[in-house]
């Protein structure tokens, strides 16, 4: 596996797990300042600025696509243009977006559905709402742009310096001018604008972008054909991926939806090395050939299995314990057995995951997303059989069929071509299985300190596999050893 792609997996990590650790540490200040009325509203806030990412329209994918092609092909000027069209586009979707923010907000509010203490509030954040849309919709596109050209470092440095602007100025205004929602909310919106302003300044660096250009047609209309695709195939798969919680909670009641989420939530974490991995190989899967980039999505199969399966199998034994201190023994006994499917579910999503950006990255976005929408209604009626006959651990089997069958179809349909590593994959999920069966059938009744024996023996047989399968991770080790331990790799070295 090339140095130079694991080198970006680690910056793309790292950019990842700052930005996820500074949003969980001011949780607390945050509802400390604002209540849990007023930050509850500010979380709705940003939940609904979300959900009108839809206005990108694949904007900032697409952008990305082709940018990645165009710094490939050497054709300087061309990714200046699909910058400049792709930013118009989305400049005018978010001023749209923002409109339909401030006519709808002011509809909720003045309908009275929200409480008369906070409407006036409410009704003075309105603008900043508005506002907020369309600079999201500018700073997705910037970051498209710089993810094309593979610029992660810069990326993640702005994103990085962006989430703590985003999660630290509001709170200094809210202890110098008050901790109400529009200074609050306002505050955020500047910060974002800032961050926004930031990514602008480095494209127009990275991309040598000299002058402002006007749209092209013909540019637009590819990447709104090419956006449309991702868009339309993200939205399935997001309400795919929402479904057992909205379904537990109809069918069980909303203290199941608890118990589910709870280890869910802590298994999903395991994904921040898939998505770094990913978001370093989307612009790489798009520049390269057909045969180039089946080679390094072999290769980049065997490292992520090679890295994420050691820390699922330790995460089997280790998830009881964490829990307990974590959210005590009762909700623990809840939610363990499920914890542990899930993270299976976990290891298969990476693996599909991968398997759907080869394919966008190689122009057929419209395949995925037939995949995506056509196995949106038979999730629902599978979760809905799996959570009447089954209960919660039903929903969770559900989930990891879900992803398992996803992995074989769209592996299928991105040929890929690794019938070399069928065995390596299949010995990865022997050891998950096995792991998941002793678990399950020891870990809780020989105490924690021999369950967590029995799991570091399984992990260090994991471990010892994946080092053998994965020259990706033996590159890896052997870089992270030349740049903070050059005497240590210098003395193994000899020593052979």
């Amino acid at each position: 596996m090339e140095k130079a792609i694991l080198k970006n997996v680690a910056i793309n990590f790292a950019g990842l797990v700052l930005p996820t650790f500074i949003s969980l540490v001011t949780v607390p200040t945050y509802i400390h300042l604002l209540g849990v009325d007023r930050y509850g509203f500010v979380a709705l806030v940003w939940t609904l600025i979300g959900y009108f990412g839809v206005l990108d329209f694949g904007m900032s994918i697409a952008t990305e696509n082709q940018i990645s092609k165009a710094c490939a092909s050497g054709d300087d000027a061309l990714r200046g243009r699909l910058f400049w069209s792709a930013l118009w586009l989305n400049l005018l979707t978010g001023i749209a977006g923002g409109l339909l923010v401030l006519a709808g907000a002011a509809i909720y509010t003045h309908l009275g559905y929200v409480d008369s203490p906070l409407k006036h509030e409410v009704m003075r954040s309105m603008p900043w709402l508005a506002l907020a849309v369309p600079i999201a919709n500018l700073s997705w596109v910037c970051a498209g742009a710089i993810n094309g050209a593979e610029r992660f470092g810069v990326f993640n440095t702005n994103q990085t310096i962006g989430t703590f602007m985003f999660q630290l100025l509001p709170i200094g205004a809210a202890w110098l001018f008050g901790a109400d929602l529009p200074t609050v909310i306002g505050t955020a919106v500047i910060a974002r604008l800032i961050a926004g302003l930031m990514l602008g300044f480095a494209v127009v660096r990275i991309l040598d972008v000299r002058r402002v250009l006007g749209p092209e047609r013909v540019l637009v209309k590819s990447l709104l054909g090419y956006g449309g695709w991702v868009m339309v195939g993200g939205a399935a798969t997001g309400i795919a991926d929402s479904l057992d919680r909205t379904m537990l909670g109809a069918m069980l009641g909303a203290r199941f939806v608890t118990y589910y989420t709870v280890p869910q939530n802590l298994v999903t974490k395991l994904q921040l090395l898939q998505l770094a991995l990913h978001r370093t190989l989307f612009p790489r899967f798009s520049a390269l050939e057909r045969e180039g980039a089946d080679k390094v999505a072999r290769d980049s199969l065997a490292f992520m299995n090679g890295v994420l399966t050691p820390l699922c199998v330790a995460g089997m034994f280790i998830l009881g314990p964490f829990l307990q201190v974590w959210v005590g023994s009762s909700l623990a006994a809840a939610s363990l057995s499920l914890g542990r499917i899930l993270v299976v579910g976990v290891w298969f999503v990476g693996q599909s995951a991968l398997a759907r950006i080869l394919i966008q990255a190689q122009g057929h976005p419209a395949s995925s997303t037939r995949v995506s929408l056509i196995t949106l209604p038979l999730v629902a009626l599978a979760l809905w059989v799996g959570i009447h006959w089954f209960g919660i651990l039903g929903a969770a089997v559900v989930v990891v069929l879900r992803s398992a069958i996803e992995y074989l179809v769209l592996s299928w349909l991105a040929k890929i071509r690794a019938q070399t590593m069928l065995l390596e994959t299949a010995v990865h999920l022997g050891f998950l299985l096995v792991s998941v069966v002793l678990a399950e059938m020891f870990a809780d009744r020989i105490g924690v300190a021999s369950a967590l024996a029995l799991g570091a023996v399984l992990t260090l047989a994991s471990a010892v596999w994946s080092w053998l399968s994965s020259p990706g991770l033996r590159t890896l080790v052997h870089m992270v050893l030349g740049r903070f331990a050059p005497s240590l790799l210098k003395w193994a070295g000899s020593a052979k």
